[in-house]
């Protein structure tokens, strides 16, 4: 009854179609996105394709799933310099992060496209449960819409093979739960919050952030009831619990990459220093690395460099979500506020969210390479826009100025096609990647027994070139038969061990000089104008 009144009362009702009708069509319009971006290349959906990105992280997603799918894990080791985890065959990356993958596998089969189709879907089902959440009015849905489209990054990422749009989609669908919860009090909403803030933990540490609003929650409602303890203890136990289930997958599944995934320092200067040595260590880190992330941003105005077009984008959502905020805070203290709850619950969740920003900005400082962890910020702005659209507080304004700032930073300044083009297939692409399978299929063997082991890996020397400087198509171990598991090697590594090599086969670039000490040692498979192969004795 208490949900029926607040939703009677809301101006949140307020609309020309029921709530499914408009979830429906909210949930299309990532699909229309999709096209369009596809159309205007002239290109349908199906021509997107991996085998003709750059982005080599998606190799690694790609066939880990695909191992996973067939075997239930792979059966060879994914590494960096011949690294493996401790326990089964997973690559540094939690490997939680690919389950909505897995899952999509395992109903409707895995190929080069079922990444972006599963990446289309969870995008779509957030909006979908997004809308029927919320229940946004006519005004809400339309600055949603072009909110969403506006920021075209998330079209790129669904027409892509990274798990970026799992983690968006998953915390969108959590903040929709909070609003809902913030309104109605229905204990469901909250435990579901719990559920999915875990996940998301478990899938990337730093998004820890943003189970701080469960929390709040079930604080808040303990604390009401006197049982407050019992609030307090129960959330220690849910973010150490989280937390240290997080820190053994990376411990037992994780592969050593070539540097630390996260950078440490800022605190074992502490213990190794003194206090003294820890606080300059923690100030000049804040300080340098503060310099080079405005330095990016400004980069970015003047070439479109990607990262500082993410940071600025971050900023922005930031500010704005803060503002409005403040501004729906004022409106209760006044009252003015039409709906007291209403204006509440936006208030709390957008202070959470600007909270959960400041966090990721100290830690992206402190723990992260400034490029590398710019994508990351493209899941904060993403859950920031959905909030934002949702708002009432001097709403024109707040969306001509991000609208601008979207359109001149993500459009204008989208120059870089490594970072921002789509990939389409070609067809001498197609065709090199069906020689390739027709050479592995034949040459290859994969091994069953005592898995995971090197027999099934492959080497992959990354940073090969031939003798005018051209890397080799790595694409082309996408062609690799499934379990097969792949060690990113640098070619310092490889050369420097080319007689104590444990995986079982090896890619290089043709006419390297890596190729050149293969040629003299190992047993080559296959060869083409790019890459040559080999069998490791």
């Amino acid at each position: 009854m208490k949900e029926k009144i607040l939703n009677k009362n809301s101006n949140m009702n307020r609309a020309w179609l029921p709530v499914w009708v408009r979830a429906v069509l909210f949930a299309v319009i990532p699909v229309l996105c999709c096209i369009i971006a596809c159309a205007v290349k002239n290109h349908g959906l199906g021509d997107v394709s991996l085998l003709n990105s750059e982005w080599n992280d998606e190799l690694f997603y790609f066939k880990q799933t695909e191992g996973i799918i067939r075997y239930g894990y792979p059966l060879g080791f994914f590494g960096f310099n011949e690294s493996h985890a401790a326990f089964l065959s997973f690559a540094a990356w939690s490997p939680v992060l690919v389950l909505p993958y897995v899952i999509f596998g395992k109903i409707f089969g895995w190929g080069l496209l079922s990444p972006i189709i599963c990446n289309l879907l969870l995008m779509c089902l957030a909006m979908f449960l997004f809308v029927l959440l919320t229940n946004p009015n006519e005004k809400q849905l339309h600055v949603l819409t072009f909110l969403y489209v506006i920021f075209r990054m998330l079209t790129r990422y669904i027409l892509s093979g990274m798990p970026e749009i799992i983690c968006i989609s998953h915390l969108i669908i959590l903040y929709a739960l909070a609003i809902r919860y913030g309104l109605t009090k229905n204990p469901l909403y909250l435990v579901l919050q719990f559920l999915l803030a875990g996940l998301l933990t478990l899938m990337r540490p730093y998004l820890i952030l943003f189970s701080l609003l469960p929390v709040y929650y079930f604080i808040r409602e303990t604390k009401q009831t006197k049982k407050i303890a019992l609030g307090i203890t129960g959330s220690l136990l849910f973010l150490g619990g989280t937390a240290g289930i997080y820190v053994l997958i990376n411990r037992f599944l994780g592969a050593k990459y070539f540097q630390p995934l996260f950078f440490t320092d800022f605190i074992t200067t502490f213990f190794t220093g003194g206090i003294g040595a820890g606080f300059h260590n923690l100030f000049s880190t804040l300080y340098w690395k503060g310099r080079d992330f405005f330095r990016f941003i400004l980069e970015c105005f003047r070439s479109g460099v990607a990262p500082g077009a993410f940071f600025t984008g971050f900023l922005l959502t930031a500010a704005i979500a803060l503002f409005q905020g403040i501004r729906h805070l004022k409106k209760v203290k006044k009252e003015t506020s039409v709906n007291p709850v209403m204006d509440k619950t936006y208030a709390g969740i957008l202070f959470h969210y600007v909270f959960s920003c400041v966090g990721m900005f100290f830690a992206l400082l402190l723990m992260y390479k400034l490029t590398e962890g710019s994508k990351h910020l493209l899941t904060f702005i993403a859950a920031g826009i959905f909030l934002i659209g949702l708002t009432d507080t001097k709403f024109f304004r707040t969306m001509s100025v991000i609208g601008i700032a979207f359109l001149f930073l993500y459009t204008f300044k989208a120059v870089d096609p490594y970072d921002y083009a789509v990939p389409f297939k070609d067809d001498d692409t197609m065709k090199r990647y069906e020689v390739w399978k027709n050479n592995f299929d034949r040459s290859v063997t994969l091994e069953t027994d005592n898995t995971p082991n090197f027999g099934n890996v492959v080497i992959w020397v990354f940073d090969d070139t031939d003798s005018e400087g051209n890397a080799m198509n790595w694409q082309t171990l996408y062609a690799l038969p499934p379990g097969f598991g792949i060690s990113c090697c640098q070619a310092d590594y490889v050369q420097s061990r080319i007689d104590h090599l444990q995986s079982r086969y090896i890619l290089v670039a043709n006419g390297s000089s890596t190729d050149e000490l293969c040629k003299l040692r190992f047993t080559e498979l296959s060869r083409d104008e790019e890459a040559a192969f080999y069998s490791i004795p």
